[in-house]
């Protein structure tokens, strides 16, 4: 996993999740070609959303089940751009809202990817290979706003999809050239153990309590990006289409914050680290509510946001894949379902508050999602520190241990083969008492409590 593979592959994320956001920039012209109204354009982003929803339960645990990811996520990328160029050519709203739930649906590829570096990456390296390949996320949600004004300025919002389907096209083609075939010591299981292995993680707190928080911390993300070209478009700013993708670049930082915290991740304090961007994220609203006086301000606002968005994003996704590192596919769709259901949330209230109450209302709404994140995480923190095993861990993992240096202390993992044992960092530590239900570490084993 060198470089030049993590590029192209945060090529491949970016790419795929820009065919699901591009919308949030044209909504106003979009929705009045196809003859939406501004009140309903936010469900032109939802669907899209409830595509990867979709393809996030039915999709992704394929990557389980095939013995080379590298095939698949040519495929998945080979059938999103036959959805973008269904919606670049639509001519009626059925015909856009169809495009975009089938390119939403096979752009669950972005998680195919993540898994895929996952799995390539030695552990020690995991967190930052997961953070370069997720900043692309960062990129083509962000990015691509810039990109979609200024073609949508020039040529029409068509040419975005266009454009982002003939992209997908090139990068099957060079996923095949360019990645070597997977070689990992998993086992593939069959679909159907697959999707249970998958229904059986939303029984675990740890998995649980880290979805709730993605399901929350999107919510608040969706409810900036989906409701803010509505609002420059509006009195007193009144900005086109290209100038509006120009506050995508502020949004950039975020890509930074996704690199970054794989490398924090991979120290270990992820925990705390989660905690503080929470924090962050309620606080940038302050500065984003201020659009209707200052652009400076809401630019400040829109960089915290993105930044503490992507450092909770990829905490938690680190800690999902080394909690469960034989089904990587699996652990990673299941907690993007709370991603797409926070994001088709905060896309479908923000259009509607903003249309009855203004950007003021809408800013509220953000930063309500944000609190709500920020208490669950403060409840699992508070409950992890109340267990005996809690408050009797040890600060710091020790040092020369060989493998799992990177593993982190937000979770335990059980030792194989001993139920007397969890793993602490890269400690193996006796269990001082039976494991009482609703503690947060979690077996190796996908489905199983201690």
């Amino acid at each position: 996993m060198n470089v030049w593979r993590r590029l192209l592959l945060a090529t491949v994320c970016g790419v795929a999740v820009a065919s699901v956001y591009s919308a949030q920039t044209v909504l106003p012209s979009m929705g009045g070609s196809l003859g939406v109204s501004a009140r309903h354009a936010g469900w032109i982003v939802s669907t899209g959303q409830f595509g990867y929803l979709v393809g996030l339960v039915l999709l992704v645990p394929l990557g389980d089940v095939v013995a080379d990811r590298r095939r698949l996520i040519a495929v998945h990328l080979t059938v999103t751009a036959a959805g973008l160029f269904v919606t670049a050519a639509a001519s009626a709203a059925w015909t856009a809202f169809a495009g975009l739930a089938l390119a939403g649906m096979f752009a669950v590829v972005v998680q195919t990817t993540v898994a895929y570096a996952a799995t390539a990456s030695p552990p020690a390296e995991r967190g930052r290979t997961i953070g370069v390949v997720t900043s692309g996320v960062v990129v083509g949600i962000l990015g691509a706003r810039f990109v979609t004004g200024v073609l949508a300025q020039a040529w029409g919002w068509r040419s975005t999809y266009a454009v982002l389907g003939a992209l997908a096209l090139a990068l099957a083609a060079l996923v095949l050239r360019a990645l070597p075939p997977e070689n990992s010591s998993r086992t593939p299981v069959g679909y159907r153990q697959a999707l249970v292995s998958l229904s059986g993680l939303f029984g675990q707190r740890l998995f649980l309590t880290r979805g709730l928080i993605a399901f929350f911390l999107f919510a608040s993300f969706g409810t900036l990006w989906s409701g803010l070209s509505l609002a420059l478009a509006d009195a007193p700013w009144h900005l086109g289409e290209s100038q509006t993708g120009l506050f995508g670049i502020a949004g950039l930082a975020g890509a930074l914050g996704a690199a970054r915290a794989g490398r924090w991740a991979d120290a270990g304090p992820a925990l705390p680290i989660s905690g503080l961007a929470l924090a962050l994220l309620v606080v940038s609203w302050a500065a984003t509510a201020q659009l209707s006086w200052s652009l400076w301000l809401l630019a400040l606002g829109i960089v915290v946001l993105d930044f503490a968005v992507q450092v909770v994003h990829v905490s938690n996704q680190h800690v999902l894949t080394t909690a469960h590192p034989e089904r990587t596919s699996s652990v990673i769709g299941g907690y993007m379902v709370f991603y797409s259901l926070g994001s088709a949330l905060g896309a479908a209230t923000t259009t509607s508050v903003f249309s009855s109450h203004g950007w003021g209302a809408s800013s509220l709404l953000g930063a309500a999602f944000a609190t709500c994140a920020l208490i669950v995480w403060a409840t699992g923190a508070r409950r992890r520190s109340a267990t005996p095993a809690g408050r009797g861990r040890a600060s710091a993992p020790q040092r020369g241990a060989a493998a799992g240096a990177g593993a982190l202390k937000d979770q335990e993992s059980c030792a194989p083969g001993s139920p007397s044992h969890f793993r602490d960092g890269t400690r193996l530590l006796p269990v001082p008492k039976p494991v009482e239900a609703g503690d947060d570490r979690t077996c190796r084993d996908p489905v199983q409590h201690h």
